[in-house]
This record gives C-alpha cells, sequence and structure tokens, in this order.
C-alpha cells in the first residue's frame, strides 16, 4: 500500500464506517494518546519496566498502526499529501543532514 492509498483507504472508513472524521483537537490529543501506548510498550520491551498483566496483549506493530492512522486522519483533514511531504521532508533533512550524522563521533 503506497502512502496516498492508505490516506484513500483510511478516507474510506472514515465516511463508511467511522461517519465523520473527530475535528482536529480530538485527533492530536487521540495522537497523543497513541503515542503513549507505543511509549509504554517500548518502556516495557527494550527498557527497563516490567510487563503489568494489562499489558500483555498490547503489541508493538497494532500500536504504531494506530499512530499512524490517526497522523493520516490528521493529514486528511488539513490536505496534506502525506507523500509529497515525506518527499521534501527527505530532501530537508538530506541537504541540513548530509554530514552532520558523518560526523558525530557518538554513531560510530
Amino acid at each position: 500500500m503506497t502512502i496516498a492509498e492508505a490516506q484513500q483507504a483510511v478516507d474510506h472508513w472514515i465516511q463508511t464506517t467511522g461517519v465523520r472524521y473527530f475535528n482536529e483537537l480530538t485527533n492530536m490529543a487521540m495522537l497523543t494518546e497513541e503515542v503513549g501506548e507505543v511509549a509504554r510498550i517500548i518502556a516495557r520491551q527494550y527498557g527497563e519496566q516490567s510487563f503489568k498483566a494489562s499489558d500483555q496483549d498490547k503489541n508493538l506493530a497494532d500500536e504504531l498502526a494506530d499512530v499512524l492512522f490517526v497522523v493520516i486522519c490528521l493529514a486528511n483533514q488539513t490536505n496534506t499529501d502525506l507523500t509529497e511531504a515525506l518527499k521534501k521532508n527527505l530532501e530537508k533533512k538530506t541537504l541540513r543532514d548530509s554530514q552532520r550524522h558523518r560526523d558525530n563521533e557518538k554513531l560510530r
């Protein structure tokens, strides 16, 4: 699935199943909540926290997909073409950071 196809699929799901988009502020709050769920899994799976019984059914891939879903909702609501935005963002990072990371002793 391409990014454009994902934006279309999310929009179709919203229009047919989700009834309508939540407003942008609600989606921003939901994005924060979903990122928190990703952080919780990462802290337990890769960090030093231990899993609670209630954490056992949590799945990192599913939680990352939840984050992506809300990001796509926000992009759709704000008429943002994520394919173009990502291309431009990668170009910006390439120009800005082409030597910075290579020169970073911490990355060796």
